[in-house]
């Protein structure tokens, strides 16, 4: 049963923390999101009630330790447990790396991969409690290289050695851990703007369904890793 569990999900603001967040809401857990800015976290707070009025909107950058502990807090504070962590907050850079900066190359490594880190140290003696359910978004670059993608690439490989190990070290507490690898997805993403133009790509909802989805499945089972594409890919 997930109805009454407790979902955090960072970088959830738009895209696809927000699609998430939306159909969780729509399936009875409560959830709270994080983003980095004030105005936007309220405006997305308001939106989402209209879904469930179960939800909490929290200032937090996943690179700062101490903003993902305190975001917990409040998360307790509220609503009493945390049994789902989805680690999505990520960016992306896409240069040659002759030409990406040292401070490009940190800000991608300390957002995609440290954040993770941060969000999962933050969360994971609640998560032992509840022998909960921890989830990155990681992305099909995090096992494909490409062209203007090495300090990207290196973030969302690192991303799903992060997540195996973790899922190897915390499932003798129950704990379950699944990194999703996503292709193209309809978001704002890289400067992005949504429109049907990307109707061929995975949309938010859809990644909101498949994280349902995991979450609903069988104790007994864990999908550790997924590669999740679109059907038919833009020529």
């Amino acid at each position: 049963m997930i109805e009454n569990k407790v979902a955090y999900i960072t970088g959830g603001t738009k895209g696809v923390g927000y699609g998430i967040a939306k159909i969780l809401l729509e399936n009875g857990i409560s959830v709270a999101f994080s983003g980095r800015k004030k105005e936007d976290v309220e405006k997305v707070e308001k939106e989402l009630k209209q879904y469930s009025t179960n939800v909490l909107g929290l200032i937090s950058d996943v690179k700062n330790l101490n903003n993902e502990s305190n975001a917990v807090k409040s998360i307790i504070e509220k609503f009493g447990r945390l049994d789902f962590v989805i680690a999505n907050a990520g960016l992306g850079i896409f240069k040659p790396v002759d030409e990406l900066s040292s401070e490009e190359w940190n800000e991608m490594i300390e957002t995609n991969l440290t954040g993770v880190f941060h969000t999962l140290k933050a969360s994971v003696e609640e998560l032992k409690k509840t022998e909960g359910y921890y989830i990155t978004i990681s992305s099909l670059a995090g096992a494909n290289f490409f062209e203007n993608g090495a300090g990207y690439n290196a973030s969302k490989f690192g991303v799903v050695g992060f997540t195996q190990a973790a899922m190897i070290d915390l499932r003798k507490y129950n704990i379950k851990s699944t990194v999703i690898m996503p292709g193209s997805v309809a978001t704002h993403f890289n400067g992005n703007v949504p429109s049907e133009k990307d109707a061929w790509k995975i949309q938010p909802e859809d990644m909101g369904s498949l994280v349902l989805d995991i979450l609903k499945m069988n104790p007994r089972v864990l999908p550790s890793k997924i590669e999740f594409r679109a059907t038919k890919p833009k020529s």
